[in-house]
């Protein structure tokens, strides 16, 4: 079992920064591709960006793209995502996922939700305009 816990989240106004933060304990995560995943009210919960269990493959959906960084720290067994320039449809609550059958390759990251099988409550982040 991994147990996954996200921080960070708040209210800020359009074109600042949040630094999200997913802490991991249980099965070490170390061996896991990671993933951010976002949900607006009333919405599907969408993909944001992934990072592989090395942490030197990352990818991102366009919308994030250039704006939005992923990374990981595997020796505090956490993963950030660092956040800028962020519009008001960023407004969403973001969950971290961990892949568990991604520890056979250490460069290999997906963008599919169903891939993920363990994931933490969210964090809420609202942009204001």
């Amino acid at each position: 079992q991994v147990q996954l816990v996200e921080s960070g989240g708040g209210l800020v106004q359009a074109g600042g920064s949040l630094r999200l933060s997913c802490a991991a304990s249980g099965r070490t995560s170390s061996n896991y591709a990671m993933g951010w995943f976002r949900q607006a009210p009333g919405k599907e919960r969408l993909f944001v960006a992934a990072i592989s269990r090395s942490g030197n493959n990352t990818y991102y959906v366009d919308s994030v793209r250039g704006r939005f960084a992923i990374s990981r720290d595997n020796a505090k067994n956490t993963v950030y995502l660092q956040m800028n320039s962020l519009k008001p449809e960023d407004t969403a609550v973001y969950y971290c996922a961990a892949d568990s059958a991604s520890w056979y390759s250490s460069s290999y990251y997906t963008s599919v939700r169903y891939e993920y099988d363990y994931w933490g409550q969210g964090t809420q982040v609202t942009v204001s305009s």
